[in-house]
């Protein structure tokens, strides 16, 4: 798998390098075709929404108006992984769901909420839109930051399952050990009018974990997490659009661990857009929808069936008159 996902990340860098070579001439026609450019001139839709798939957006939620999403993932489709058609190919079993709601504070500054089926997690986030990408490249990228906090209302017997007490008894169970952590630095681009990419470095930081070890490489479990994830959006026509993301994760404990097989997270979809809709129509190896599930816990192989369809829904309301 570590082989398989190398060669991932190689396309994806392979592609940003074919489309550099034209990106400029493209970009030139679209001024072209506007009647010359225009000083500071914002690029619009990098992304049409929030995210990609798993991976966020520079894009915000507009000013006083509420996005309602809807994320939903059944199980596992190949037989290997205990789908097939017994289980309709996964769609008799959901791993997870989630109910969001986002509210624009300002064009560039947005607040939100939401509840995850794994974990019962319930989490809140924060992005804010630093820059955005201008036709004339006084800006060259689309610049956000992106944090969220997560807690685990799960019962004691189930969030610390698989923990083995010290034998001095010193350990003490507290409500902040449900929490975890995630930022993001996301950083994006259009090439032109179809073709849009970004890169997201990225911190987890979770205050509990089980202290396991990989038999295999003798390397423990740990509380912080890095990741770099990329993802993009290619657009076959105004309402159809191919997208994917990946996201790599550095963790010794990861590598090779046969007795907790890891892999990396990796979505592949398609994006419709109808009117005040967008829909997501994908497929992924990850069980979780939110960071702080599909970092650390993305368990199950491409290669082995272990892949998930899923969709995301959103709806975008005005609350209040919008800021003109």
């Amino acid at each position: 798998m570590k082989i398989i996902s190398q060669k991932i990340f190689a396309a994806f860098l392979f592609t940003v390098l074919s489309l550099g070579a034209f990106a400029q001439e493209d970009m030139l026609s679209m001024l072209d075709s506007v009647g010359g450019p225009k000083i500071h001139e914002k690029v619009l839709t990098t992304f049409k929404g929030s995210k990609v798939i798993n991976a966020q957006t520079t894009e915000t939620v507009k000013a006083k108006t509420m996005d309602f999403s809807i994320s939903h993932l059944f199980g596992n489709i190949g037989v290997q992984s205990n789908g097939g058609v017994h289980t309709l190919y996964g769609l008799d079993n959901v791993s997870d769901v989630r109910f969001g709601f986002d509210y624009g504070i300002t064009n560039n500054l947005t607040i939100g909420i939401g509840r995850s089926k794994q974990s019962e997690l319930i989490d809140g986030l924060v992005k804010y839109r630093i820059f955005t990408q201008t036709i004339d490249n006084h800006f060259p990228v689309s610049l956000a930051v992106y944090s969220d906090m997560s807690y685990n209302p799960q019962s004691a017997a189930i969030f610390y399952n698989g923990m083995v007490a010290p034998a001095s008894g010193g350990f003490k169970q507290s409500d902040v050990q449900r929490i975890s952590y995630v930022n993001q630095l996301i950083i994006a681009r259009k090439f032109g009018s179809r073709f849009s990419m970004e890169l997201l470095p990225t911190y987890q930081h979770r205050n509990y974990v089980l202290a396991n070890i990989n038999a295999d490489n003798g390397a423990a479990e740990t509380n912080d997490l890095l990741s770099m994830g990329t993802g993009f959006r290619f657009k076959i026509t105004n309402r159809f659009l191919i997208i994917a993301d990946y996201f790599y994760t550095l963790s010794d404990y990861r590598k090779n661990n046969s007795a907790n097989p890891f892999y990396n997270p990796f979505a592949i979809g398609i994006e419709i857009e109808t009117g005040g809709h967008v829909f997501h129509l994908n497929f992924s190896n990850t069980s979780g929808i939110i960071e702080n599930n599909f970092i650390p816990k993305t368990t199950d192989s491409w290669l082995k069936g272990g892949f998930k369809f899923g969709f995301n829904i959103s709806r975008v309301f005005n609350v209040g008159s919008p800021k003109k």
